[in-house]
């Protein structure tokens, strides 16, 4: 492994294997940088679903890498994503987490902008007759696309469609929507925390199988035997990850669930939902309704990695904001049914704050590994890390897809392939 002399010289090539990566790229400044300009700035990065901005004027605020954005719904029903930065002086001009609104005005001085982002009005204009003209002053507009409802941005104009970035990960976006049962999907709260590691190492733990029975063991003890059963996938041969291309990643952890609209009518509805099942009877919903219910109420039977900050990941999206190169801001976003019975939701909420949140089992676990990580890395950042799990039994799937067990490193080295090729091509 090489070192970085000079930022303007970096070698990434010699950083970041097929095999392994270079420690370093947890903990070099000028990496994350680089990252920034590289990967967050020219590619495609999630920032809302559409049930987050349900209607005009709704608004959420975010990050496409570093640089803080709005993303919002206008009055024709369009999505935008602005840089929230007043063009004068450069203030945010939204401060807040979501709302609604008109419009968005700088509190410094009161600059106001349009939904869609243009310059609408400037305190004591007659300061600025012949100096400004309104049009040539919009807040920065990101490209915005949509598909399936998770909406994406980016600052390159040039990037290729949003379909074609998402490549074969789309099939897996359609099926992790089936958990919705036919209805439309949408947020149902959020979970935010920050922990003391580099963006990548939450990326590597999306798809990561074989930390799941040693970091997870507490987890698997509070649940039910049919739910432990359910994520007991170590020597399971159905249990495996594809790699999708351009850095995305499918771990397969519950094959039975992978595709909710295949239903053999073999496994049986776990008794801790028994109570629900009597509701939704009384209801007057078929049992074949009620199935398909219970059937979806821990999500789909795998983690969806789309690179890079974005995880399907069972029944939740997880996001990952970079904030520096040793700091990282994770969302748990918690989804359910829009217009399905509530009680389902509400029981499928108490499943994710089992596992996630500050008192869940399964979170803190996690992040106490990441933060772990880091701080081997810093010990001797030109130690290798490895990701070579699994290369003796990797084989191409009918798909075309490289493919090996769920506990082995597939996904991570199809991360790295597409951080290499964004980071290596200027």
């Amino acid at each position: 492994m090489t070192t970085i002399d000079s930022p303007a010289e970096p070698q990434y090539g010699d950083l970041a294997g097929t095999d392994r990566v270079a420690g370093q790229l947890y903990t070099d400044p000028a990496i994350f940088a680089d990252e920034m300009k590289k990967i967050f700035y020219r590619t495609w990065v999630w920032v809302a679903h559409e049930s987050e901005i349900p209607e005009a004027g709704s608004f959420k605020t975010t990050q496409v890498g570093d640089q803080p954005v709005i993303v919002n719904r206008d009055r024709k029903g369009n999505f935008n994503t602005l840089l929230n930065r007043c063009r004068h002086r450069g203030a945010t001009v939204c401060d807040q987490r979501s709302g609604k609104a008109n419009g968005f005005t700088c509190p410094y001085h009161n600059w106001s902008y349009t939904l869609d982002g243009r310059l609408r009005g400037i305190p004591y204009p007659d300061g600025y007759e012949g100096v400004v003209d309104k049009a040539d002053y919009p807040l920065q507009t990101l490209r915005t696309e949509s598909y399936l409802g998770m909406i994406f941005a980016t600052f390159n104009a040039d990037a290729e469609p949003l379909e074609d970035f998402l490549g074969d990960a789309k099939v897996w976006m359609e099926r992790f929507f089936k958990q919705s049962n036919g209805f439309a999907t949408k947020v149902l709260g959020a979970h935010k925390f920050r922990f003391r590691g580099n963006w990548k190492i939450q990326l590597e733990n999306t798809t990561d199988g074989y930390h799941f029975p040693m970091v997870h063991k507490s987890w698997m003890a509070s649940v039910d035997a049919e739910t432990a059963n359910m994520m007991s996938f170590m020597d399971d041969p159905d249990a495996v990850t594809h790699a999708l291309g351009n850095g995305h990643s499918v771990a397969i952890m519950a094959a039975a669930h992978a595709d909710l609209d295949v239903d053999h009518g073999e496994e049986e509805i776990q008794p801790r939902f028994q109570h629900l099942v009597d509701e939704l009877t009384a209801a007057g919903d078929s049992p074949e309704r009620i199935r398909r219910y219970m059937r979806s109420m821990h999500g789909s039977g795998f983690n969806l990695n789309m690179f890079p900050n974005i995880a399907m990941s069972s029944s939740f999206f997880r996001v990952l904001i970079p904030i520096s190169v040793d700091v990282t801001e994770v969302w748990h976003m918690a989804i359910g049914m829009d217009g399905g019975p509530e009680s389902v939701n509400r029981e499928r909420l108490r499943i994710h704050e089992h596992f996630q949140g500050p008192f869940g089992f399964g979170s803190p676990d996690d992040a106490e590994g990441w933060d772990r990580v880091q701080i081997g890395a810093g010990g001797n950042p030109l130690m290798p890390i490895l990701v070579n799990r699994g290369e003796n039994r990797e084989r191409v799937s009918a798909e075309g897809w490289p493919t090996a067990h769920v506990t082995d490193e597939t996904g991570m080295r199809e991360s790295y392939g597409m951080w290499k090729k964004l980071m290596s091509d200027d």
